[in-house]
């Protein structure tokens, strides 16, 4: 009986432990950077997690991408969040796309906190990052 009640003890600890990191690592909702200058979704896409603009506080075309016939298209709803893999515990790697400059980056997505989010685009050992809260 002692070794039961133990046993189911132990298994109710182990099943929190497991649900509060699942939800620790739980990356989608909407973002907003730090400058507070645009608001990002993050959803899966398949197996791998991506992210579309969907408010920008001074709205724009995408006059820098590099493929001519998108430049006169709205930011927003356009990914920047492109095909991230889960690549450890609260961290994902994939790829970025800038709008500021048109330039797609090899990125990298750090869960730091439940509300805040740190990303990195990178050009070979050069990175370059900011750090997103969560917000509604």
């Amino acid at each position: 009986m002692k070794a039961t009640l133990i046993k189911a003890s132990l298994t109710a600890a182990l099943s929190i432990g497991l649900i509060t990191s699942a939800f620790a690592a739980d990356v989608t909702g909407t973002w907003i950077r730090a400058n507070g200058s645009a608001k990002i979704k993050i959803t899966k896409c398949g197996s791998n997690l991506c992210g579309n603009i969907v408010w920008l506080k001074k709205p724009r075309k995408d006059t820098k991408n590099p493929d001519p016939a998108l430049r006169n298209r709205s930011l927003i709803g356009s990914k920047t969040i492109l095909g991230m893999k889960p690549a450890g515990k609260n961290s994902w790697k994939g790829k970025l796309y800038n709008a500021e400059d048109g330039k797609t980056y090899s990125g990298k997505m750090n869960l730091v906190s439940a509300n805040k989010l740190k990303l990195e685009g990178c050009v070979l050992i050069f990175c370059k990052g900011d750090t997103w809260s969560r917000t509604k």
